[in-house]
């Protein structure tokens, strides 16, 4: 190999190696990052319509306890929302959620603090598309769509802070049970039998 043709060929490596270094990523391929701790809601939040994304890192989460993922968002705004359970590492999915109307969750239980550490954490991957066509003719689609999300700790299925209407509803429920035994009897409907019994005596 002649000298003249390996110059050229370290020079040619040189010019594509300081191309590569001093070209930015494609931004489509950047994922917006955010953090998301447990029982703190973040309000208005935002996303591009057209293939949106984000991923939110979870913190403050407990060893062996069941979590829930929650985003609501205007049902004026017709979008599809997706929630994806990710692994620090990346290369594990979990899909388990369901759809209500305009709100969409992702129910998962934790490993050991160790193991969750270990694994570089666990994160939430939202992203959003737009679904259906702009109802009005000439008006020009949202590019941008507001959503609320929110992690909750779970007992029995239940958020934390759900508990409390739980609650009340019960207690709401005891009362109306005790109550006919508290008030006078001509307050109370009488029975049928007893009223014959009257209208004879």
């Amino acid at each position: 190999m002649s000298l003249a043709l390996r110059d050229k060929l370290l020079v040619s490596l040189y010019i594509v190696g300081f191309i590569l270094v001093c070209v930015p990523s494609i931004p489509g391929d950047k994922i917006d990052s955010k953090v998301l701790n447990v029982g703190k809601e973040l309000y208005r939040e935002t996303l591009p319509l057209k293939m949106g994304s984000r991923l939110y890192q979870l913190q403050g989460l407990k060893p062996y306890v069941w979590y829930e993922v929650k985003i609501s968002y205007p049902a004026s705004i017709p979008a599809i929302f997706s929630l994806q359970l990710k692994k620090g590492n990346f290369n594990v999915e979990l899909n388990m959620h369901r759809k209500l109307l305009n709100t969409e969750k992702l129910i998962f239980k934790t490993q050991s603090i160790y193991a969750i550490n270990n694994q570089g954490g666990m994160y939430v991957l939202v992203t959003v598309e737009p679904e259906g066509i702009v109802a009005i003719p000439g008006v020009q689609e949202r590019e941008f769509v507001l959503f609320n999300i929110v992690c909750d700790e779970l007992l029995l299925g239940i958020p934390y802070k759900a508990w409390a209407v739980v609650g009340l509803a019960l207690l709401c429920l005891g009362l109306a049970f005790m109550a006919p035994s508290f008030l006078p009897s001509y307050l109370l409907q009488k029975d049928e039998t007893d009223q014959e019994v009257d209208k004879n005596s």
